[in-house]
């Protein structure tokens, strides 16, 4: 049957965007190299016109000029129609990424709505509220057995407010007793009597008060040794 009717081709798939955008875009820029062709020839008209003189060789320049400015005209219009559907193209283009972003969005944001559906039904409010009675009722238990290892022994549950006030003032004397007795000599005021205030007579130079048989002494303050008699 293939071999009397043929067999039928597979349809190739229709261009893309991008693909046609592409191929425009090359068009054009073959258009612009034909434009600059044609702009480097009409400068050379150009400087032929300005050397020839008015007659018939300028005429045939100018002739040959205005050919080619039309051919110029002609394709800067092609070159204007290519740009408008590479513009159009572009315009398509973007509007469809718009909508494949939309696409990928929705897509993203139905998978997050319905992963967060499934954890709602494992995380319940009556769940949390019995979690956090429980953990309080732990912290209280828990306190309650650090105060009971943190008690002291043999300490009385009471004192007296007399007993109390009479520890303090002990405590009080105790105290000022430590100062004084922690306060230098030389701090301390001087209790010893003067001898001015008691009118007592002071002992010469010389010679020891505290001594009831006084001795001679030399410069130095010992006393002398007395020399002996030199018998004949």
């Amino acid at each position: 049957m293939r071999r009397v009717f043929g067999a039928k081709k597979e349809k190739e798939p229709p261009p893309s965007i991008q693909d046609a955008s592409d191929r425009v875009t090359k068009r054009g820029e073959t258009v612009d190299e034909k434009i600059k062709k044609l702009d480097a020839e009409l400068g050379r008209y150009k400087e032929q016109i300005k050397k020839t003189r008015p007659g018939p060789a300028q005429e045939a320049v100018k002739a040959r000029a205005m050919r080619v400015l039309k051919q110029k005209r002609m394709y800067e219009g092609q070159r204007d129609m290519l740009y408008n559907q590479t513009f159009n193209l572009d315009q398509v283009a973007f509007a469809s990424e718009g909508i494949k972003d939309a696409q990928q969005t929705m897509s993203a944001l139905k998978s997050a709505n319905k992963e967060l559906k499934g954890m709602m039904k494992t995380v319940k409010i009556q769940d949390i509220d019995s979690l956090q009675d429980e953990m309080m009722d732990l912290m209280d238990v828990s306190n309650e057995i650090q105060e009971t290892l943190g008690r002291s022994y043999n300490v009385p549950d009471y004192i007296d407010e007399e007993e109390l006030m009479g520890e303090l003032d002990a405590l009080e004397a105790d105290m000022g007793t430590e100062m004084e007795a922690g306060v230098p000599s030389y701090l301390q005021p001087d209790t010893e009597p003067d001898l001015e205030e008691l009118n007592l007579p002071s002992a010469p130079i010389g010679h020891n008060a505290g001594r009831t048989n006084a001795m001679a002494e030399d410069e130095m303050g010992l006393p002398t040794v007395p020399h002996a008699s030199i018998r004949n």
